[in-house]
């Protein structure tokens, strides 16, 4: 479908075209929001606030730093481990204004995951909690990283509240294991060193990479997607085209639950809402349901962004039903399929309806929204604008409306390629740019779009792309195992969970405690399997290709899905 279809049914909802030019890259943006929303609040977590004003300030001081104390060249990668706290933004937009490139990576890593994610993206730098510093004492060595920066939750807050919290966290609640790392500095440390210096500012071009987000893509081991400034730039203008009508500059207040190293957060929250000066309110623990219930209730939200899995908790919850919903006026839903169960009990409960948009790390990541105004639950809305979509069969041929296809997207928001991955690029994105999501869908005769299926087998849990792959490679490690396959199977509360199939080796013993221990130690949280089975053999081709399909189909017959 071109893009004018959509143009001619939505004209509101689409808008006017967006220009991925009007601004040379992310730091002209930041530097005039900083500019025009200077004294309004930014970012607040743990009961201090940001300002825009002071934003500019404290990445400038970190920005000056990393210039000024370092080695670091315009152009090197630094990996950034974080979650959400207020140093996020600082040092994300510091390292962007001296030229780096941020490798946004997950906290929750284990030391094989942090490994691969440092050496593929050749990263030089690390910022890091001090909760995580033990991993990387583990995993530094066998990198090329240098710069080492380690930071402590409560860094950020007054002198008094850090102590506090800092001791509560550490002596306390024991969360920070021992951990020896000489060579790094205490980005209270860096902080004041830059404080007052001049900052070169660097000015990359639009089609420089600005962020390598790391995804599976459809498959296999993770790939860092290379997001240029153009890329982010593009989206941060799609987003504000498409809520024009309901956001005001300036005068928001969004709460963010989800991790701002995943793309749908980052994006959302520290590239569109900086573009329009709004207040994001950081839940550093959103696992933690009273602290989160505590935050919000010193707020008047009007925005919140979240994901099925939340809606499901904080609707059980009752402490959140009894919250001031008065001002909540968007609530955004993204990550993974929106039930809609969930978007009728969240209407109930906060007057609020759910807007479910859809994207990938590929897409930067919004590729379509519903229209605030007119939002159809189980679809994914209508592509942004300067966006077009279609579906195509497996030849490639573009299919009418109505049909069941592969979606692909083809707009400014689409990534330059896989860092260092020709190939895979190659598998996905074509000469004119159309990029193959890996998604099955149908475009309906009203321009709606709706998710049917997923062409590969990737495990989508609580929102985070789970890879059959990457799981059958870590337990094939586990003595004892002689075949193993990962499937996703329908979960109330992640959407999907994790189920794993082992074959033992004749004449060994193996138990599913023994298989639990061992994922556990060597994938994050969300990456652990729910239930683990059994069996004499697994079902095969001809070739010896184990049929994820059919495990799949065997596990929904069993639940009557199928």
């Amino acid at each position: 479908m071109t893009e004018n279809f959509w143009k001619d049914k939505y004209p509101a909802g689409i808008a006017s075209e967006i220009n991925p030019d009007q601004y040379p890259n992310i730091q002209a943006v930041l530097k005039e929001s900083c500019q025009r929303f200077a004294d309004k609040p930014a970012f607040s977590n743990m009961g201090k606030t940001l300002t825009y004003g002071e934003l500019y300030e404290l990445s400038g001081a970190f920005a000056a730093y990393l210039q000024q104390h370092t080695d670091l060249q315009p152009g090197d990668r630094i990996a950034v481990q974080l979650p959400n706290v207020l140093q996020y933004p600082v040092v994300v937009f510091g390292a962007m204004r001296a030229g780096l490139v941020v490798v946004n990576t997950n906290p929750l890593y284990t030391a094989r995951e942090m490994e691969h994610q440092f050496n593929d993206s050749g990263a030089k730098a690390l910022v890091s909690l001090a909760n995580m510093a033990h991993l990387a004492e583990q995993v530094l060595p066998k990198t090329g990283i240098k710069t080492v920066i380690i930071t402590e939750v409560g860094d950020m807050l007054s002198p008094l509240k850090r102590l506090l919290i800092n001791t509560l966290v550490k002596h306390v609640k024991k969360m920070v294991p021992a951990y020896h790392l000489p060579q790094s500095v205490k980005l209270t440390t860096a902080l004041a060193k830059g404080r007052g210096q001049a900052v070169k500012e660097v000015s990359p071009a639009g089609g420089d990479v600005a962020v390598l987000q790391y995804t599976g893509g459809t498959t296999g081991v993770a790939k860092g997607a290379m997001l240029t400034h153009r890329n982010l730039v593009a989206n941060m203008l799609q987003a504000r085209a498409m809520m024009a009508s309901d956001m005001q500059e300036g005068r928001e207040v969004i709460i963010t639950p989800l991790p701002l190293y995943h793309i749908y957060a980052f994006t959302f929250h520290c590239m569109a809402m900086m573009l329009i000066g709004n207040h994001n309110v950081l839940i550093t623990n959103p696992r933690d349901l009273p602290g989160m219930i505590k935050d919000l209730a010193k707020y008047k939200f009007s925005g919140f962004v979240g994901l099925n899995t939340l809606f499901v908790a904080l609707c059980n919850n009752e402490d959140f039903k009894k919250l001031d919903f008065s001002a909540l006026k968007v609530t955004l839903s993204g990550g993974m399929a929106l039930q809609q169960a969930t978007a009728e009990r969240w209407t109930q409960v906060t007057g609020s309806p759910v807007c479910e948009g859809y994207g990938m790390t590929e897409t930067s990541p919004v590729a379509s929204v519903n229209p605030i105004q007119n939002i159809q639950i189980g679809t994914i809305g209508i592509p942004v604008p300067s966006t077009q979509c279609k579906v195509i069969d497996d030849a490639g041929n573009e299919l009418p409306l109505g049909a069941v296809g592969e979606l692909c997207v083809k707009g400014p928001q689409v990534m330059k390629g896989y860092w260092q991955r020709q190939d895979a690029t190659d598998e996905i994105l074509d000469a004119e740019g159309w990029l193959k999501t890996g998604d099955i869908a149908v475009i309906q005769d009203d321009g709606y779009m709706r998710i049917v299926d997923r062409k590969k087998d990737m495990i989508l849990v609580s929102g985070f792309n789970v890879y059959p792959n990457e799981l059958e490679d870590v337990l094939a490690a586990l003595p004892g195992v002689l075949q193993c396959a990962a499937i996703g199977v329908p979960d109330d509360k992640s959407g999907e969970a994790i189920k794993l199939f082992v074959v033992v080796k004749p004449g060994e013993a193996l138990s599913k405690e023994q298989v639990m221990q061992h994922m556990r130690a060597n994938v994050t949280g969300y990456k652990v399997p729910k239930a683990v089975e059994f069996r004499d053999m697994l079902p095969a081709t001809n070739v010896g290709k184990i049929l994820r399909r059919e495990l799949r189909d065997e596990e929904l017959k069993k639940m009557g899905k199928k």
